[in-house]
């Protein structure tokens, strides 16, 4: 299965909120989940957004890609930055 870390839309019409999602990478952004790993609310002032660093890092590290939104996401939360340490510590 090729993983994708990606935003999937709830709320209702005109007040977006998304959830992070674990998804096959095949499927549409609605198709059933495989991992909840947080959320990002772009109506507050600053948006919020919550993220489990662990599970995120995990999957990151086993391969799934993430997408450049989520991306954007994730580095803000400092995942990214784990990452990278992760993979200078390994090699």
């Amino acid at each position: 299965m090729a993983a994708k870390i990606r935003l999937k839309r709830v709320g209702r019409k005109g007040q977006p909120s998304y959830r992070v999602v674990v998804l096959d990478g095949r499927k549409p952004r609605d198709a059933k989940v495989v991992a909840d790993l947080g959320y990002y609310d772009p109506k507050t002032n600053p948006a919020t957004f919550a993220i489990d660093n662990e599970a995120t890092l995990k999957w990151l590290l086993n391969g799934a890609k993430a997408t450049p939104a989520a991306r954007d996401i994730l580095s803000k939360a400092g995942v990214m930055a784990a990452l990278n340490e992760a993979r200078l510590k390994k090699a």
